[in-house]
């Protein structure tokens, strides 16, 4: 199965998913799901993304969207690309994290 999304109606609402490697649950901790949620917040507020539902999991995500400047791919690939360089970061930098060798 491919791994690209493929839009073919760049205006369109979608439904998206995607998940963790090997679905490992880091939303578990709120220091994480915080990352992510602030990520979506940004891509709402300045990159144009309307979010009509959105559903986070420990170990992965949902959401139904519409991008207004008809960039869908390039906005999914940039909240999934800075997502989750601030958690690998987050989890490297945190002393209290007891899965860090797993999670990395």
């Amino acid at each position: 199965m491919s791994r690209n999304y493929k839009f073919h109606n760049k205006s369109g609402l979608y439904f998206v998913s995607f998940a963790t490697v090997y679905w490992i649950d880091v939303f578990t901790r709120e220091k994480y799901f915080m990352i992510l949620a602030e990520s979506v917040e940004y891509c709402r507020k300045h990159k144009g993304m309307e979010l009509y539902a959105y559903c986070f999991m420990p170990s992965h995500v949902h959401l139904m969207f519409r991008a207004s400047e008809d960039n869908p791919s390039e906005m999914i690939r940039d909240l999934k690309g800075y997502t989750s360089r601030k958690l690998i970061k987050s989890i490297k930098n945190n002393p209290q994290e007891s899965r860090k060798e797993w999670l990395l």
